[in-house]
């Protein structure tokens, strides 16, 4: 029987997910035409790239371990703090126990197209999830921080089950009774269920701006998201402010 041919392999190897690479790897290990030997070390990279994730993960998860008598642990983060358009959106995730989810880390930390994985995926793994939106007018009328901490309540409030325990990206949330929190410092690069969080707060938050952009052109909002880029400063001077923009953030620009 004539033996499968290199085209053949890269065909298989390019089907691969992660999971995958050490059988392929092992299948063709002993195979030396160099085009298969390239394939194997790279099946192996991955691999080893993949452990490293488990690993990593496994680390992701100890606050959730370490409160694992709670029954629904809730990870909750903000996106928007900073901009100068938009609002200020908040994630609340609450994660299966023995949840398999990779890759979760600071949405900040992602690109664009890991992101929008992780959402989809994040989605359908969580037991529950919820969003909550504040509007530049209300950020204007009660500061930002007190924005935040509304959005925070709104996606709190949309969980069902509800949580018995929240792990907070560095703060204490007021409003919230005797809901235990506890507050994590860098808490979305440490705790799996607050990066999932970030990641959907984000993810939903950049979209929005995207269909800013469509209604406001000139300031670029799909790109910098309403964040104090050059050419949203120059386009703000030019062209003045929209209806979506932070008065509180920009009297220095108009």
């Amino acid at each position: 029987m004539d033996k499968i041919s290199v085209s053949e392999i890269k065909n298989e190897y390019a089907a691969l997910n992660d999971e995958g690479c050490i059988s392929f790897a092992e299948k063709y290990r002993h195979d030396e035409r160099p085009g298969v030997v390239s394939l194997v070390k790279r099946a192996d990279k991955r691999h080893d790239a993949l452990l490293a994730e488990k690993a990593r993960m496994k680390k992701m998860f100890e606050f959730e371990e370490k409160y694992s008598a709670f029954s629904y642990i809730c990870g909750i983060d903000e996106v928007g703090r900073g901009p100068f358009a938009g609002p200020v959106v908040a994630g609340a995730v609450i994660l299966p126990k023995n949840c398999s989810l990779l890759y979760l880390n600071d949405s900040k930390q992602l690109s664009e197209k890991k992101r929008e994985e992780l959402f989809d995926m994040i989605i359908n793994e969580a037991v529950s999830y919820g969003l909550g939106q504040v509007s530049n007018e209300r950020i204007d009328e009660v500061n930002i921080l007190n924005a935040t901490y509304e959005a925070m309540r709104q996606a709190i409030s949309k969980l069902d089950p509800a949580p018995d325990l929240l792990l907070n990206d560095a703060v204490n949330i007021p409003g919230l009774g005797d809901l235990k929190q506890v507050p994590i410092i860098k808490g979305d690069t440490l705790s799996a269920s607050i990066a999932a969080a970030s990641i959907i707060a984000k993810v939903t938050r950049d979209r929005l701006m995207v269909e800013y952009d469509s209604i406001y052109p000139g300031y670029g909002f799909a790109k910098n998201k309403g964040y104090g880029s050059a050419d949203h400063i120059k386009a703000l001077k030019e062209l003045g402010p929209t209806p979506i923009h932070r008065r509180s953030f920009i009297h220095n620009y108009i």
